[in-house]
């Protein structure tokens, strides 16, 4: 099969789900499918370069939408060289730009909506809501209705999807996702980051590795934490290290000067290859209080590594999560934080013990890669086989 993968930039550093489509992409040429990615990256830009699935990058297009008619026309022009085109995400022109040239064509295409149509963001941001508003009936409305099937990694982001957009038309499917478990010596990646950050060495810490953005309930660990450290002895409290980029310097600025009012807390900006790993294998616990996310990639990346995990209840899989026992699932807001923070704090060593084995478990039964290439497979041939799903339609 050759699978075509639109994405608007296969950048690291934005997040999102790129991280798993160089995964399962791997995986599935290994197979012996052709994969290929298009993307709005600039041609010249140094992640295409490094990217190890071939992109196509045909921007950069106008504006943060990123509108480029030719990323259409080449779509068009060679979509009977594919068997199927799978849209990674909505709201930018690499879904639309895809409708656009594929309409009328018998080229299939799939739709990855990685929670972009969950309510939280109509709350939370009610004025880019009304802007999509406008833009729904006749851009995102058009490209879920038509596709083949609209695919959602959990049934929690399938039934949330359903809250914020009138009308919503299509076929839904859930399949499984996740990631590849690291191909490294843990040990010696553990080594490489406690050699970058001497201070950690011997001591307890808890990791936050993402994107530094409201939505990831960084402010609320940070609160939390520092009330925490505050109320007890500095034996008995972890550090906090919070890993990962940021594209607001504003907002960055605000987290550290919340994080001045306590000790223990280490900023390092973007972790990669052997120094995240590492991280995820040093630390006693990964924690993630977000106030939305879709999957949470590195929640998997953690588990992989043996790592317990401490997440609210809007990191769709926290139901996985519970049922293993893998870690603590809290509400995501102040009190919920801070009792993730106790409860991790409070567990006993043997608990912990038993808690990092199930985290492994877990990880190998819901979110290994290549159960979720054979689920995405599954729908994908189907489909080439002509089975229909069934299609969901609401008028909210």
């Amino acid at each position: 099969m050759k699978i075509l993968r639109s994405i608007h930039s296969v950048n690291p550093a934005r997040g999102g789900p790129i991280e798993s489509v160089k995964q399962s992409s791997a995986v599935l040429m290994r197979r012996g499918h052709d994969v290929e990615i298009i993307s709005l990256d600039a041609p010249a830009d140094p992640w295409v370069r490094d990217c190890p699935v071939p992109v196509h990058a045909l921007g950069p297009g106008r504006g943060d939408y990123g509108f480029a008619p030719r990323f259409s026309r080449w779509i068009r022009e060679r979509h009977a060289d594919y068997d199927v085109v799978i849209i990674q995400g909505l709201w930018q022109y690499s879904s639309f730009g895809v409708w656009r040239a594929l309409r009328g064509t018998p080229t299939p295409y799939f739709v990855f909506s990685h929670g972009m149509l969950d309510p939280w963001f109509k709350r939370s941001y009610p004025l880019k809501h009304l802007k999509k508003l406008l833009y729904w009936p006749w851009a995102e409305y058009r490209v879920l209705r038509d596709a083949a099937a609209v695919l959602f990694t959990s049934e929690e982001e399938r039934r949330l999807a359903r809250e914020s957009f009138s009308p919503y038309q299509c076929k839904e499917v859930v399949v499984n996702y996740g990631t590849a478990a690291p191909e490294i010596d843990l040990p010696d990646a553990r080594e490489d980051f406690f050699k970058t950050l001497p201070q950690l060495r011997g001591r307890q810490f808890l990791l936050f590795l993402g994107r530094l953005h409201e939505k990831k309930g960084c402010e609320l660990l940070i609160e939390a934490f520092a009330a925490l450290r505050n109320s007890v002895r500095d034996d008995q409290s972890p550090n906090l290290v919070i890993a990962g980029p940021c594209a607001d310097e504003a907002y960055e600025e605000r987290l550290k000067r919340m994080a001045s009012n306590a000790s223990g807390i280490t900023f390092t900006g973007m972790l990669s290859g052997n120094l995240k790993w590492g991280a995820f294998g040093a630390a006693d616990a990964f924690i993630l209080p977000s106030h939305q996310e879709n999957f949470g990639i590195a929640v998997a990346e953690a588990l992989a590594c043996g790592t317990p995990v401490l997440i609210s209840n809007k990191v769709n899989i926290w139901r996985e999560i519970a049922a293993d026992e893998a870690g603590y699932v809290e509400n995501d807001d102040l009190a919920g934080t801070a009792r993730l923070l106790e409860r991790w704090v409070g567990t006993l060593t043997d608990v912990r013990a038993t808690m990092k084995e199930n985290a492994r478990k877990c990880f190998a039964q819901h979110f290994e890669i290549n159960r979720a290439t054979d689920s995405l497979l599954t729908v994908l041939e189907n489909r080439q086989g002509g089975a229909e799903q069934e299609i969901v339609a609401l008028n909210l």
